[in-house]
């Protein structure tokens, strides 16, 4: 009887045990696929948003530096170089030629009214105080004018042809890279596309991807050399335009200055 009772004490401890152990099982299962299911779902969640969020574009700065690197910093800093040279010149030319412009119909008038009421010293000192080539060449002639307009007239084209070289110093520095930029570009993709061949022999297979990449890396230089040219042209151009401007400024101003001093000597 003892036995008995033992017995099914133990059955039952061990029942009662089991179900507790099953239980926790079960529990911890559930809890299990719980956080499961909260990170799928947390996942897809990220994923719908990725999707749903279109990436952003490049901007322009990003794309071009980042064909800068592709195209190689061996010719493509030469080429960059002669882009920083040439928009250095082009600058200091554009702001020389804007300092020297000059009002000459205003000038033209101060000095007929110097002549008239203050003599050549009047003239004189309006043509030093005035900024420009222009007063530079009218102030030339008025040192000259007591010995005659015919040498005031030599003076004032001889000291022009100097004031136009002035006007023209280095420009031709600017035309140089606007040469030099598309050759050098050109010259880098000669030099890739024997790099090209030279890995297609290396692997001894005509892989598309080997051809495509060697060739776009040597039509970089030749893109970058064309656009720094175009660019240079550009400025080149305008300077130029801004130079025949202020030539013939001078040369009709010249005009009519040596009128003004021929209607005054002869009084």
């Amino acid at each position: 009887m003892k036995k008995l009772i033992a017995l099914l004490t133990l059955a039952g401890m061990l029942t009662f045990g089991i179900s507790n152990f099953m239980f926790a099982q079960n529990t911890e299962a559930d809890s299990t696929a719980a956080d499961t299911t909260q990170v799928v779902e947390a996942a897809a969640a990220e994923t719908v948003d990725m999707q749903a969020e279109p990436e952003k574009p490049q901007t322009f700065h990003e794309v071009l530096k980042e064909q800068f690197i592709e195209g190689g910093p061996e010719f493509m800093g030469i080429v960059l170089l002669t882009l920083i040279f040439g928009l250095a010149i082009s600058i200091e030319r554009i702001l020389y030629l804007t300092l020297s412009s000059t009002n000459t119909k205003k000038l033209l008038a101060n000095i007929e009214s110097a002549l008239q009421n203050d003599g050549v010293e009047k003239a004189k000192e309006i043509c030093r105080n005035t900024r420009g080539p222009v007063a530079s060449i009218f102030y030339q002639g008025l040192l000259r004018y007591d010995s005659g307009i015919e040498d005031v007239e030599k003076s004032i084209v001889s000291y022009g042809s100097v004031i136009t070289g002035r006007l023209e110093s280095g420009v031709s520095w600017i035309s140089l890279f606007i040469a030099l930029a598309p050759m050098l570009g050109f010259m880098g993709t000669v030099i890739g596309m024997i790099q090209a061949f030279d890995d297609i022999a290396a692997a001894g297979d005509i892989s598309p991807q080997i051809v495509a990449t060697g060739i776009k890396v040597a039509l970089l230089t030749t893109v970058f050399g064309l656009i720094v040219a175009i660019i240079l042209q550009i400025f080149y151009n305008y300077i130029i335009s801004k130079i025949d401007s202020l030539v013939n400024d001078m040369e009709d101003s010249s005009i009519s200055f040596i009128d003004i001093l021929n209607k005054y000597a002869k009084k």
